[in-house]
């Protein structure tokens, strides 16, 4: 069986410009928790939150867009569902807050496969990549997606957000540097086949590491 394929595009396909700050409602992972803690007392009901895999080509590798609030916890750009509200059209609706143009006009995602669920069975840092059996009640439920990029495209950047374009190989040996989530990114799309379209000039045999998208 042929491993399904999928284009990506060079870095200098993009363009990343810095816009107002965004309000941060959680600067920590614990203040996260303590507060999804708080929402699930108040409401009852489990978190459901998508997140986009954005990624582009740089020196022949596959890089994923993340997102980083000073130097502290990287995450993929997304966020929590309405209630009642469909998978994709929340993905879309959080990728253009997130990265969209302040315009009427927002962004025609292209939203492709849900690559991963994530499970949180309490309100602990732990994740799992399935529901423990004795967990009759999680309290979150994390997907991934795969957004297909445009072949060029302008993104928006909160200015108090660092953007960053991070290979799969330092995801995958850097375990000390990112939550369990995103370091078993590599091997959960180590399925498909990634062809770097066009790439730019400066993929030379320069260094491959962790690059800063955001603009000053």
């Amino acid at each position: 069986m042929m491993s399904p394929s999928m284009n990506i595009y060079p870095l200098s396909s993009y363009s990343f410009f810095n816009d107002g700050p965004e309000i941060v409602k959680d600067s920590s992972v614990s203040n996260r928790l303590a507060r999804m803690k708080a929402k699930y007392s108040e409401e009852g009901m489990m978190r459901t939150t998508v997140e986009g895999i954005l990624l582009i080509g740089a020196f022949r590798h596959p890089h994923v867009i993340l997102m980083q609030m000073g130097n502290t916890h990287c995450k993929l750009p997304g966020g929590r569902l309405r209630p009642g509200e469909n998978d994709i059209e929340g993905l879309k609706r959080k990728l253009s807050n997130r990265l969209g143009p302040r315009s009427p006009e927002q962004p025609d995602w292209q939203i492709g496969d849900c690559v991963a669920k994530w499970w949180r069975p309490d309100f602990g840092p732990d994740m799992y990549p399935y529901c423990p059996p004795n967990v009759t009640e999680p309290k979150e439920c994390r997907k991934l997606f795969l957004v297909h990029l445009s072949e060029k495209d302008q993104f928006v950047v909160p200015k108090n957000w660092k953007f960053l374009a991070v290979p799969f190989f330092v995801l995958h040996s850097k375990q000390q540097c990112y939550e369990t989530v995103l370091h078993a990114l590599p091997r959960q799309l180590s399925r498909f086949q990634f062809n770097v379209v066009s790439p730019s000039a400066q993929d030379s045999g320069e260094e491959c590491s962790e690059q800063n998208l955001s603009t000053s």
